[in-house]
């Protein structure tokens, strides 16, 4: 029960902070530009976000400090594809809030990370020739706000049914080490 009143907890206060950061002066953008050690990076992805920027199919971001994004992931694919994360949410529907870290990945800070909910980490590019960060990582929290089944995307054999609260298996690569050749 506590456990269901702290996701609940995080699940709202998600939201909340999605409002409250999305004033005009603050707008959620496609294709987010992110400065990290002095570079413009994108979050890996298709070049489908606005002016061919690279993004995560089907999300769009604010960032809210140096080192933390707010997202949200709606069920639209690259290029708009409709329906691409899940088969039974509507096309465009929000499936998740997203709560980003920019850090490095080691094997302290991954259980680290996972036991707060980020069970995945994203790449960055680089803006100018699409190289990925030497080092740093983005992770990811994804909470629902509502029931689904997420079945599709880059992974469907991953498919699993989602209620509202963080998405503990949200495709978690929290343990696979990061390094910037391998990726």
């Amino acid at each position: 029960m506590r456990k269901y009143v702290f996701v609940s907890f995080m699940v709202l206060a998600l939201v909340a902070l999605s409002i409250a950061s999305a004033g005009a002066d603050h707008p959620f953008v496609r294709g987010i530009v992110i400065t990290v050690d002095y570079t413009d990076y994108y979050l890996a992805g298709p070049a489908d976000a606005p002016n061919g920027a690279k993004d995560v199919p089907g999300h769009d971001w604010h960032q809210i400090a140096p080192n933390e994004i707010v997202g949200h992931h709606y069920n639209t694919g690259p290029f708009g594809k409709a329906q691409w994360w899940s088969s039974d949410a509507p096309d465009g529907e929000l499936l998740f809030l997203v709560h980003s870290i920019i850090d490095t990945w080691s094997p302290e800070k991954a259980v680290f990370y996972f036991t707060r909910g980020y069970v995945h980490y994203h790449e960055l590019v680089s803006v100018a020739d699409g190289t990925p960060h030497p080092s740093k990582v983005v992770w990811l929290r994804h909470a629902a706000p509502i029931s689904f089944t997420f079945d599709g995307g880059p992974m469907p054999k991953m498919g699993h049914p989602v209620s509202p609260g963080v998405d503990y298996e949200f495709m978690p690569n929290w343990n696979m080490p990061y390094t910037a050749e391998t990726h």
